[in-house]
């Protein structure tokens, strides 16, 4: 399972000397803005303070008090938009490498057995799913001394950590290590698990004293054009990539669609394993692309090309073999529901853009599992109060599947299994159990 040449970690780790000498470039501010910035908040001058003094179980310590998936977050998290964007030193000088200086530090404690655990409580929980947030509520739990089962569908734990994001940025290694390190803690994850298939609510709710639902969303959403079963599925080219690389059939002219973040990286995938020419196509303008400004300049100096205002309508093909993609123009309109504004087309015919291979990253799919259980939603997303708790007493959910506001992002996701885990304790602790 290990990455080819061409998608190996793109940042290098850092050397003790080059961590000494960041670490030391540090102001170490009183109310730091960068641990304000950081969704977990991870008290960000400690752990690099540590650094400089050569305390890297110390500094991994304080990084796992706020956030179980250091490891993870150091590699994927937007740094630029959060801890390094707020950073005093990035007005003038360049940041501080905050999370190059977090993975230095995860690094060094990789399978020690760091974290603290509370005595055996007695109560249980259920989670349903293994990607970021079911991780991070269950490592909560289990060192609060409850005894958590994990059931995933999948062969592998750690969600899109493992399957979902390029090994560029994370490793599949680095994924399951983090996943080993919360079954170190005690927790069990039953894979082959899936809720609705093999799993009943009512069988969880007899057997657990509480539930916390993180299944993520659904597959990728269907356009709706003729010819859409030839179009490569984004997720699958994904996670293709990272578990069978070099087996992997990559067009000469592919066409990505989509701009988001996973369009990126199927982009990505792409061009660095032998594509001769990527294009992303998108309906709207680059500034209503939903990808983070550093990875929109990151894909461009990769090569990869952008149609702008292009709309597919449908796939051509000869003998099932794509050759092109029909599109028209479109002009923008009004906002809509997301804030963007909306694209229409301009009336002026279709054109056709040669290709072939076509890979969709448009979006996926509302969390099919509130409709199947009856949850109360928002938007199509689960509904969740202040305490994360769903509309049903003792049934509590975080991560993708919960994000009907804001960007969904794995630190987002880790932060709420650490919130859903502290409600749930305070819940057990009363007695209050769904039982």
């Amino acid at each position: 399972m290990a990455a080819t040449k061409g998608l190996a970690e793109q940042l290098p780790p850092l050397s003790p000397q080059e961590a000494l000498v960041e670490a030391n470039r540090c102001l170490f501010c009183y109310d730091a803005p960068c641990t304000h910035a950081c969704p977990t908040h991870i008290d960000i001058p400690r752990f690099i303070k540590k650094i400089s003094t050569d305390n890297l179980i110390g500094s991994a310590r304080t990084i796992l008090e706020a956030n179980l998936l250091g490891a993870t977050c150091a590699r994927v998290c937007p740094v630029q938009e959060l801890c390094e964007g707020a950073c005093v030193l990035g007005h003038d000088h360049n940041p501080i490498m905050i999370g190059r200086l977090q993975r230095y530090a995860m690094d060094h404690v990789s399978g020690k057995d760091v974290v603290k655990r509370a005595p055996q409580n007695g109560r249980s929980v259920a989670v349903i799913g293994s990607g970021p947030a079911g991780l991070s509520c269950a490592g909560e739990l289990a060192r609060r001394g409850h005894s958590v089962t994990i059931f995933e569908k999948r062969p592998l734990g750690g969600g899109l950590s493992t399957y979902g994001i390029i090994a560029l940025r994370e490793p599949i290694e680095a994924s399951l290590e983090e996943v080993r390190m919360i079954e170190s803690l005690g927790v069990h994850i039953e894979t082959g698990a899936e809720l609705g298939l093999n799993l009943t609510l009512e069988d969880l709710r007899k057997r657990f004293d509480a539930i916390f639902l993180s299944p993520g969303l659904g597959a990728t959403q269907v356009m709706g054009i003729p010819g859409e079963e030839l179009i490569v599925d984004g997720l699958d080219y994904i996670e293709q990539s990272k578990l069978n690389p070099s087996g992997m059939c990559i067009g000469r002219n592919v066409l990505v669609i989509g701009a988001g973040n996973t369009a990126i990286d199927c982009a990505t995938v792409a061009k660095r394993l032998g594509a001769d020419q990527v294009t992303m196509i998108y309906r709207r303008s680059e500034h209503e692309m939903s990808a983070y400004p550093h990875e929109y300049d990151f894909v461009k100096k990769e090569g990869v090309e952008f149609r702008f205002l292009t709309q597919p309508v449908r796939v051509l093909s000869d003998g099932g073999r794509v050759t092109g993609l029909a599109c028209v123009h479109m002009e923008l309109g009004e906002p809509d529901s997301s804030g963007r504004r909306s694209a229409q087309p301009a009336g002026n015919g279709e054109f056709v853009i040669p290709a072939d291979q076509i890979v969709k990253a448009v979006g996926q799919q509302k969390p099919p599992l509130a409709q199947m259980l009856g949850l109360e939603v928002d938007r199509g997303f689960i509904k969740v109060n202040t305490d994360l708790e769903t509309s049903l007493t003792g049934v509590f959910a975080g991560g993708d599947c919960i994000r009907a506001k804001n960007s969904a992002s794995t630190v987002m996701a880790v932060q709420d299994g650490k919130l859903a885990a502290a409600a749930i304790h305070l819940r057990l602790n009363t007695g209050n159990t769904n039982g």
